[in-house]
């Protein structure tokens, strides 16, 4: 890893290529498996960028189609408060606001550790589905980026819709 700015340490266990799978489900929806593919990375400068793409999987673990995909940039504040500026292509973006939790350390590396967010801000398009508030949790445990996606959506209550556990990517896949 390149020399990080002192801003992005608290975060520095994002960063990387990680793929898994999760499970999707909503009260207005079929459940329903996808693959995932996450990649964190920074260029220097005091934020970690981030790309998103999924894919709903066949029974048998297989792509079937394309399914979402966000981008953005983690912002690291003072005193481990974290923001996430995030624009999807479906009509809406987002700017979460939360913070990061360092909860183990080996030879000072990270090696477990959490990140809490919550919608300030949701903004949409005309044509995009009503979507109002977002809660996400992010976890690095036993070498493993875990996540959970709650959201108040299509006049539905808060509650969960999306979670997967992604391992570290070996090779461009």
């Amino acid at each position: 890893m390149d020399k990080l700015p002192v801003e992005v340490m608290p975060l520095s266990w994002l960063i990387g290529s990680w793929v898994g799978v999760g499970l999707g489900t909503y009260p207005t929806i079929e459940d329903f498996r996808f693959g995932q593919e996450v990649v964190f990375s920074c260029d220097g400068r005091p934020f970690i960028n981030y790309v998103s793409r999924s894919w709903l999987l066949d029974e048998a673990g297989e792509r079937v189609k394309p399914l979402a995909m966000e981008s953005g940039y983690w912002r690291p504040r003072p005193d481990n408060a974290i923001e996430l500026v995030l624009a999807h292509p479906t009509g809406f973006s987002e700017i979460y606001i939360g913070t990061t939790e360092v909860l183990g350390l080996d030879n000072a590396k990270i090696t477990s550790a959490r990140a809490t967010l919550k919608t300030d801000v949701v903004t949409r398009t005309e044509s995009a589905k009503p979507y109002t508030h977002g809660e996400r949790l992010y976890g690095l445990f036993d070498s493993q980026l875990v996540w959970t996606f709650d959201m108040a959506a299509m006049e539905q209550p808060m509650q969960n819709h999306l979670s997967a556990k992604l391992r570290p990517a070996v090779e461009d896949l």
